[in-house]
């Protein structure tokens, strides 16, 4: 059974850094593009960013550039992004998603070309 766990949200101060990781079960991660989204309350789901074969095939949403890196760790079957310089408009519940690599074009962040989601991790930016 896929499944994608998402961890290492929590609350933060504006400014500040959070590493989110999302762990996938029953494939192996080697051969999908991962992509972050986030969904704050009222809002629609935002792509935020994704990554294909490898960390220079990452692509980010304008709103995160900068401030957010998202890498893969072959070995450890997981995926990571570090997000600094948070504000209270990063304020969301975070997903991570996947969907088959196809290395023929750089991943995008459009929640409908995903296929597997997990159930997210809710990260909150307040003073």
């Amino acid at each position: 059974q896929v499944q994608l766990v998402e961890s290492g949200g929590g609350s933060v101060q504006p400014g500040g850094s959070l590493r989110l990781s999302c762990s996938p079960s029953g494939f192996t991660v080697y051969y999908y593009t991962i992509g972050w989204f986030r969904q704050a309350p009222g809002e629609e789901r935002e792509g935020v960013s994704c990554i294909g074969k490898d960390d220079g095939a990452a692509v980010y949403a304008d709103s995160v550039k900068g401030r957010f890196t998202i890498s893969r760790d072959n070995s450890k079957n997981t995926i990571y992004l570090q997000m600094n310089s948070l504000s209270s408009e990063d304020t969301a519940v975070y997903y991570c998603a996947a969907v088959p690599l196809n290395p023929r074009r750089p991943c995008r962040v459009l929640p409908g070309e995903y296929g597997y989601w997990g159930r997210g991790t809710q990260v909150t930016v307040s003073a």
